[in-house]
């Protein structure tokens, strides 16, 4: 018996450093990933997975409407949302309000 104990250990020991270095982690990250996906509002400004940048038209379901461009508005997949950006107030105010001239 002892033996099988010796033989096991280390499989288990194994298995254990992987679930907490590689699933666990994963997990959180397509968990987090969901949430970001589900939380899309229009005029969110994302970044699709494709690195392409835009501003959210619409969401509907699984589909969204971006637009890339003055009067380009492209339909996507919401999967393909890799990321949100995050806006600070310094840059909510147009681009002559953070350029004082004296």
């Amino acid at each position: 018996m002892p033996e099988l104990a010796s033989t096991l250990l280390p499989l288990l020991a194994i298995f254990l450093v992987f679930w907490l270095l590689i699933i666990r982690p994963q997990r959180r990250r397509a968990a987090a990933l969901q949430e970001l996906r589900s939380a899309l509002t229009p005029g969110d400004r994302v970044m699709m997975t494709a690195g392409i940048f835009g501003t959210l038209v619409s969401v509907e379901g699984d589909s969204a409407r971006v637009e890339v461009s003055d009067g380009v508005v492209i339909e996507i997949a919401t999967a393909a949302v890799a990321s949100v950006e995050q806006t600070t107030p310094a840059e909510s105010h147009g681009p002559d309000d953070a350029h004082e001239e004296g």
